[in-house]
């Protein structure tokens, strides 16, 4: 039985809930479902209102859905054949008047954790991942040259963990999180 995830100050319980479970039906979304988790990405806060993030995404069972799925290594892919929609995420690195933007990646995570909590509340499946092929997938997507290539995210209907592949069963719990007072230092870096 996993430790139960309790948080040390008051906060919503939808922080505890979300988590990144890997156990997916294979169902399909309608595409209202999945709109709905990118308009939440959509109000996410970024520097200058400049919004530096975009995501491609592939349904399952359309053309799309084999290239997005050949980008993952075999590790991933072995249990993201049952999502519903494979995302990658980008953040561009320059502003639109062309100045280097160095809270683009800050203000995407922003967006993805948007994402995230949208689709915690509507019941889904929503994974971050960094395990794939970023070279490929930027020259492949067509992807220009001033954007990043920050994570891939799976996302469906939460499914049956005993499909997942043996080593992966054990990990299907929501992990914990170190303390805060590990986190948080006021006034400066701690010495080590």
């Amino acid at each position: 039985m996993p430790e139960p995830r309790v948080p040390a100050y008051p906060i919503d319980p939808l922080f505890v809930r979300r988590w990144s479970p890997r156990a997916m039906s294979g169902e399909p979304l309608a595409d209202e479902q999945l709109m709905t988790l990118f308009e939440a990405a959509r109000w996410a806060p970024s520097a200058f209102n400049g919004q530096p993030w975009r995501f491609l995404y592939a349904k399952r069972d359309t053309p799309y859905w084999e290239r997005f799925l050949s980008y993952l290594n075999e590790r991933n892919a072995s249990w993201c054949v049952r999502a519903a929609a494979l995302v990658v995420v980008l953040s561009k690195k320059t502003t639109d008047a062309g100045a280097e933007n160095w809270t683009a990646p800050f203000d995407t995570g922003a967006a993805w954790m948007s994402l995230a909590l949208q689709g915690t509340l509507s019941g889904l499946v929503v994974h971050a991942m960094a395990g794939f092929d970023y070279d490929r997938a930027q020259a492949e997507l067509g992807i220009p040259a001033d954007w990043d290539v920050q994570c891939m995210v799976a996302i469906g209907r939460p499914g049956d963990a005993t499909l997942l592949p043996e080593r992966l069963r054990a990990r299907e719990v929501p992990s914990l999180r170190r303390p805060v007072g590990e986190s948080v230092f006021e006034g400066g870096f701690p010495a080590s």
